[in-house]
């Protein structure tokens, strides 16, 4: 895989964490939705997420406080090296598994994993002592610089004046990746904002997109120091 990328199967990410996950449970499901946690292991901040709709099954696993184990199969190759650059910068480990029957564009399998990879997040981060929760980060990634800043603890939205030249990149269509950012932002509870401020090459703009988020949610995930608290509670 591309950027030299060590990958470890879905499965392999499913059990390497099963030993520290006594006591999980499931946390408000939806239907057709399945969510467990690492309660009974402190400090474990992970989550895992099943979800079926729109005829496919998709997986994720998610440990905030990984790094080193990324592994993506939704049946979009492109996408997949997007969440793997977005786990590797954001030093988390990630697994995603799309199954099932694959429309003729890829909408609804970046739909379904974004809402997955949200619900993962949320209740991966409800595992945590409070968080830094707001953080910026500014990639540069050829002719492209995007900045992007979150709050992880908000209302969920994606808000961005992001717009392309070309309605596919690298086989995926433009609108599908941003609906994928919408819906992770919206089921993660993150106020996610997005801006590309130099850039032609649309390959080049989503790649620093994805590195600059998760950069921005690695610095906003990590556990808050108590002399310089992040806010919550008063806004």
């Amino acid at each position: 895989m591309a950027f030299g990328l060590r990958r470890a199967p879905v499965k392999h990410l499913l059990l390497s964490r099963a030993s520290r996950k006594r006591g999980a449970r499931t946390l408000w499901p939806p239907a057709g939705i399945t969510i467990r946690m690492s309660k009974g292991a402190p400090g474990v901040r992970y989550a895992e997420v099943e979800r079926e709709a729109a005829g496919l099954r998709v997986r994720v696993v998610l440990d905030l406080d990984g790094g080193t184990k990324r592994d993506s199969a939704s049946g979009v190759p492109y996408f997949d090296r997007l969440l793997c650059l977005l786990a590797l910068t954001g030093q988390v480990d990630l697994g995603v598994q799309v199954e099932g029957s694959h429309p003729e564009d890829d909408h609804h399998a970046l739909v379904e994993v974004g809402i997955a990879l949200g619900q993962a997040f949320r209740a991966a981060l409800a595992e945590s002592d409070p968080p830094q929760r707001v953080a910026t980060a500014t990639v540069p990634k050829e002719d492209a610089l995007v900045l992007a800043s979150v709050d992880v603890q908000a209302r969920g939205a994606l808000h961005t004046d992001l717009a392309f030249a070309s309605r596919v990149v690298g086989g995926v269509a433009t609108q599908s990746l941003l609906e994928f950012l919408r819906c992770f932002a919206s089921q993660a509870g993150i106020a996610l904002h997005v801006r590309k401020i130099a850039g032609e090459n649309d390959h080049h703009v989503f790649e620093a997109v994805f590195k600059a988020i998760g950069l921005a949610l690695c610095a906003a995930t990590r556990v808050a120091d108590r002399r310089n608290p992040s806010g919550k509670g008063t806004d």
